[in-house]
């Protein structure tokens, strides 16, 4: 951030600071108009009115408070910008939470939409948790809540992912820039297709995906674990499925965000440089992006080669010139004249690897152990691979068996999980051979 920018969200948020009061409600009869704002009961998060970096357009947003760095967390009208301080965030007499400008007998510029608010019987309360919450007076029940319409950032305790009961889907989108908090380019959302896994878009395309859960994280976020800061909760049912990241010790300040050029980020605030540092990014290497080598191949790093990819056993490259001139995004094809559906057919484990896309091919069969898995697998010609769908529980629960290509596979060092691919009775021969060789070589 360049200096006058510092200057100017220092300043932004000493006269927040000087106007903050203790009151963290809105009703019927305590609007707050532009120059207002709230602030949660422990002073945590504020809300009011704002223009970003260097707009004059205003919008209600949700921010740090205290902060030197002025953090937005979650903006109201994030499409729909006042032109003006004319702006009033309100309860109308429906119960419904809404915004005006000028006139407030016109088309609210945003509302919270509650169908069966109670007639002035409803409040909205900025939480110590950053949620900003629609309730009913007399029993307390949330009618609406800002966890349920996320922007670009995710909270500590706040769920990302799916109500499959409603259909509500709590994803991130990213600011157009730094000055336009509208909708931008890239998104990120818990893609139920298939097995659920988290994925990153430009517009409608995969730019990166986390792989499925292994039962202690995405595969293919490493740095996701539970440890002494971060205490991780996957769910899956029925009703819901949702990641939501607690926090062990409550005097931390994290987030999650997808930002404007593209990137997922978890953030960390250190009260000792009073700045964000990273904790994990993605896409972070040449790997992490969608489809990087191609389907039906492996992308490695620590090749001594020099080129991350490499076809998946039984296969070979597409398209032999581009390979050779290290360019693998054309991928591979099964080797001519084989068969996986003879005698002698088998599998060929792949370790410590990102599974491949889990939206399309995939059957899921949560009753099954990898044994069972593998006996079924083989039993059906078009099953390509197989693999533990929680492979960090209990030593494995549940088969996931792929049919067709399979796309965006990556190998780690010290991470992922087993991967087993079908292949025919020559191509084990020689992984049996090449075994041996290694064996007397380190032996």
């Amino acid at each position: 951030m360049n200096p006058a920018k510092l200057l100017l969200n220092t300043l932004l948020f000493f006269q927040f600071s000087q106007i903050s009061t203790s009151i963290d409600t809105i009703s019927l009869s305590q609007p707050i108009k532009d120059g207002d704002v709230i602030v949660s009961s422990r002073k945590i998060y504020a809300l009011g009115f704002f223009s970003p970096g260097n707009s004059v357009k205003r919008y209600v947003g949700i921010w740090y408070n205290q902060m030197s760095e002025l953090t937005l967390l979650w903006v109201a009208n994030r499409n729909n910008p006042i032109n003006d301080t004319s702006g009033v965030l309100s309860v109308n007499i429906q119960g419904n939470l809404v915004l005006h400008e000028r006139n407030q007998s016109t088309v609210p510029v945003w509302q919270a939409n509650i169908s069966d608010a109670s007639a002035g019987n409803t409040v909205a309360q900025l939480l110590d948790t950053g949620n900003l919450v629609l309730a009913r007076n007399d029993t307390g029940q949330t009618l609406w809540q800002s966890f349920d319409h996320p922007t670009d950032t995710v909270l500590p305790n706040m769920k990302f992912g799916w109500d499959k009961r409603t259909g509500l889907n709590r994803y991130l989108t990213a600011w157009k820039s730094p000055d336009d908090p509208g909708s931008g380019n890239f998104s990120s959302t818990l893609d139920l297709a298939g097995f659920p896994q988290m994925l990153l878009y430009k517009g409608d395309v995969k730019l990166w995906r986390a792989g499925p859960w292994t039962g202690q994280r995405f595969s293919g976020i490493p740095e996701m674990t539970r440890n002494f800061i971060f205490n991780i909760t996957y769910i899956d049912n029925q009703d819901e499925a949702y990641l939501c990241d607690g926090l062990n010790d409550l005097s931390i300040l994290a987030r999650m965000i997808v930002n404007e050029t593209g990137f997922l980020q978890r953030f960390t605030w250190s009260n000792q440089d009073h700045r964000w540092i990273g904790y994990w990014t993605a896409p972070a290497e040449r790997c992490d992006y969608y489809g990087y080598c191609g389907p039906n191949s492996n992308c490695n790093l620590n090749l001594t080669n020099g080129f991350e990819c490499t076809c998946l056993p039984g296969f070979e490259p597409k398209y032999p010139k581009e390979w050779f001139l290290r360019d693998g995004s054309g991928g591979c094809k099964r080797k001519p004249g084989t068969s996986t559906c003879q005698k002698g057919e088998g599998f060929i484990k792949l370790e410590r690897v990102k599974l491949p896309d889990t939206s399309v091919a995939v059957n899921v069969d949560m009753n099954l152990g990898l044994k069972a898995c593998e006996e079924k697998c083989l039993s059906n010609c078009s099953c390509v691979a197989y693999a533990s769908a929680y492979a960090e529980t209990n030593g494995g629960i549940g088969c996931l068996m792929y049919h067709g290509d399979l796309n965006d596979t990556r190998k780690y060092t010290n991470a992922g999980q087993d991967l087993f691919v079908r292949a025919n009775a020559a191509e084990l021969g020689k992984m049996s051979v090449l075994s041996f060789f290694l064996y007397v070589y380190y032996a």
